[in-house]
Formats: structure tokens, C-alpha cells, sequence
């Protein structure tokens, strides 16, 4: 099969929910993937951040491969004999006394929100039905209805409503909005990213994150830390709210808790909010199968062992200070934190960020634009400096070109 037939059988067959950047991928290894062609690219989005251990880690496959020979999937109406070891893997690793293991990302939000409103009402004494929700502007963590209605893009929202009720939505990076919300006696949680990725990666002012942790503290809300895109090394800490040192109640985690290999995310809390949920309250058929787990406690091991965390943060310094050796009549500028970084380009003007993209493509390095003006740059953390270096020059031939 060559590319083009690909791309006709998908729009033939498939729903049209996505637009995608025309190349066929066959084979990733590492930082690299390759088209039908043969075609070799830099992998710069890295599946959204579910790749930080680069494509195909032999470590994780060998974890994947070992455990598909002997057990994939029980459900949780039988116990197995590998959800325990990761639950405690995991909670000791992050340092949480209780771990709700999901598939997705989204299935994580959806977790921590039940969570977050059965804790008002059990611990706060919210009236029955009356516990709300606050959101930022940006946000983003998933589709579903619940997902959709805290959005503030028309794109995920607009001709899906009637909406969840209970939400409150309000500007981000906005201490004082945010106290004046949690003032209500209803509210039982606020759910933000830490670094709001689909949005741009926009950073918050220094002290935003411990500042709200303290307000949430004050008026006894949930400080609900998605960090599915942010977390697992991609911002140069393990988790994003650890450049503040701020413990969040609930973690959500997700993509490169897999290294890409499977759907597999966690709800990370203590008791007090965890053990609020009881048997036939919430779950998931695969949440928590031991193929997801082995996975899981390999994917983290590596992200340890292979010190990606640090690497994150040394090479963002690195890709950020090599970018802004060079200037761009059509470069707004260039954010980030670790590997996690953004270039943002005039929106008035004649170059658009999806036209970058493709001659990136044809430069051999793959990147996605988000909200037409904006390209995420985010390999994965195995890549090193000298393929870092290597990529820069990649992106300032194209630029310089255009």
C-alpha cells in the first residue's frame, strides 16, 4: 500500500473527526518515525506527549509481549495477580495513599470530578445535587460531554449541548477570579493543567500554582491537577506542579503512563477522597488489567532509570536558547517548559502555522499546529542533544526559507 491509498481508504471509511497531516506512518523506533515510503522524520509531537520514552521502547515492549503470553484481561470482578503490585508501585512512586486506575485520559478527568463532587457531598455537606466544578478558560482534557462542557472552544463544544450543569468556568492564570469563585459553598473541586497544552502551552505567572493550591486550601476545595499531557517528564519534573512544589489532591495521569503502547491512565488521591467511592460506583472493564499494568510499572521504571526527567529539562534549555539565535518577522515567540514548548506565529500574517507544518514535513521533521497559529514542538525525551541540534537546524532552514 502506498500513502495516498491510505489516506483515500480512511476518508472513504472513517469518520471525519479529525484532519490529520498527510503522511502514512508504518514503523517508529526512537525519537524517528517512517512513512509507507520509507521516509524517515523526527517525531516532534510524540503522540500528543504518550511517547516521552520514544516509540517502541524495548524495555516496555518486553514488559507488554511477557504479560499478553500469560494474562491480558480479567475485569475487576476477579481479582489479578498484577493490579496490586502496580497500585503500589504507583501510589509509592508519586506518593499518594490510593491509586483508580482508567484507560484514557479523559476517563481520568471524568474520575477525578465524580471523586471531587462525592467528597463535597460526604465531607463538605454540599446539599444533594447542588456540588460545582471550577474550570479555566483554554482548558482541555478530552471530548466527552462532561470534557466538551468546560470548554471554551466552539470546535469541541458548539452543536453537542444540552451540557453538564455545576460548572463554572473562569480566566486562567486569574488569582483573584479564582477566589472570588471559591467563595461559593458548593464548590467541591477545581480542576486546571498545570500548563495548559492544547491551548498552547501556556505557562502561568511563578507562583500561580502554590497560590491556588492555598486559596483551594482556605475555602476547603479540591485542588485537581490534570496532568495527562504535563506530567511524566515532559515539562523537566515529573509532574508539572512539582516546579512549585505543590502536592495537588488529585492527580490525574494518562498518555506516556504507557509509553505509548496501550490506553492506560490513573487517578492518584489519598483516602479521605478515594474511599468515598464504593463497590458499583465507578469503574472500567479494562481499568487496571494486568496487561495495562505491567506496562505501566515498566513505563515508569524507564522514565526513572533512563533520568528522562532530568534530560527534559536540560534540553529545553538547549532547543529554546538554539531557537532564539534566530529571528522570524513571523514569530511571535517561543514558550515552554522542559520539552514542552511552543512557537507561536503571527496570526495576521501570511504565514500560517499549518503551511510550516508541512514543510517541516518535507524537511523530515513532524509537528502539529493547534489553534491554526500555534506549533507544539514536543519529541520525546529519549532524543539527545546531538539530534536535538540537529532538529533546530531543520526548523530554522524551514523557517529561513518561508
Amino acid at each position: 500500500m502506498q500513502s495516498k491509498q491510505a489516506i483515500e481508504l480512511e476518508d472513504k471509511y472513517g469518520a471525519h473527526n479529525y484532519h490529520p497531516l498527510p503522511v502514512v506512518l508504518t514503523r517508529g523506533k526512537g525519537v524517528h518515525v517512517w512513512d509507507l515510503e520509507g521516509k524517515r522524520y523526527f517525531d516532534f509531537l510524540s503522540a500528543y506527549s504518550a511517547v516521552n520514552q520514544g516509540h517502541c521502547h524495548p524495555k516496555i515492549l518486553a514488559a507488554l509481549t511477557e504479560q499478553a503470553e500469560k494474562l491480558t484481561l480479567t475485569s475487576r470482578a476477579f481479582y489479578n495477580d498484577v493490579l496490586g503490585e502496580y497500585e503500589k508501585y504507583i501510589t509509592s512512586y508519586f506518593g499518594y495513599q490510593r491509586v483508580l486506575p482508567m484507560n484514557t485520559g479523559v476517563e481520568g478527568g471524568e474520575t477525578a470530578l465524580k471523586l471531587a463532587r462525592r467528597w463535597g457531598y460526604v465531607n463538605k455537606k454540599i446539599p444533594k445535587d447542588c456540588a460545582k466544578m471550577i474550570f479555566v478558560e483554554g482548558n482541555f482534557w478530552g471530548r466527552t460531554m462532561a470534557a466538551i462542557s468546560s470548554s471554551t472552544d466552539p470546535s469541541s463544544y458548539a452543536g453537542f449541548g444540552p451540557y453538564m450543569p455545576g460548572y463554572v468556568i473562569i480566566p486562567y492564570n486569574d488569582l483573584p477570579a479564582l477566589e472570588k469563585a471559591l467563595q461559593d459553598p458548593h464548590v467541591a473541586g477545581f480542576m486546571l493543567e498545570p500548563i495548559q497544552g492544547e491551548a498552547g502551552v501556556v505557562i502561568p505567572d511563578a507562583g500561580y500554582l502554590k497560590q491556588a493550591k492555598a486559596l483551594c486550601e482556605k475555602y476547603k476545595v479540591l485542588f485537581i491537577a490534570d496532568e495527562v499531557q504535563t506530567g511524566l517528564g515532559r515539562t523537566g519534573k515529573m509532574l508539572a506542579c512539582d516546579h512549585e512544589k505543590v502536592r495537588p489532591d488529585i492527580v490525574i495521569l494518562g498518555k506516556a503512563l504507557s509509553g505509548g503502547v496501550l490506553p492506560v491512565s490513573a487517578v492518584l488521591a489519598d483516602d479521605e477522597i478515594m474511599l468515598n467511592i464504593k463497590p458499583g460506583e465507578h469503574g472500567s472493564t479494562y481499568g487496571g488489567n494486568p496487561l495495562a499494568c505491567k506496562v505501566a510499572i515498566a513505563a515508569l521504571e524507564v522514565l526513572r532509570s533512563e533520568k528522562l526527567v532530568e534530560n527534559s529539562a536540560h534540553l529545553g534549555e538547549v532547543f529554546r536558547t538554539e531557537f532564539r539565535k534566530h529571528s522570524y518577522d513571523f514569530v511571535q515567540e517561543i514558550r515552554g517548559k522542559g520539552l514542552m514548548n511552543a512557537v507561536v506565529i503571527d496570526p495576521k500574517g501570511r504565514i500560517k502555522a499549518w503551511d510550516l507544518c508541512l514543510r517541516l514535513k518535507e524537511n523530515g521533521l513532524l509537528a502539529k499546529p493547534t489553534h491554526d497559529h500555534i506549533i507544539r514542538l514536543a519529541p520525546p525525551l529519549t532524543i539527545t542533544e546531538s539530534e536535538l541540534i540537529e532538529c533546530c537546524q531543520i526548523i530554522y532552514k524551514t523557517f529561513q526559507a518561508v
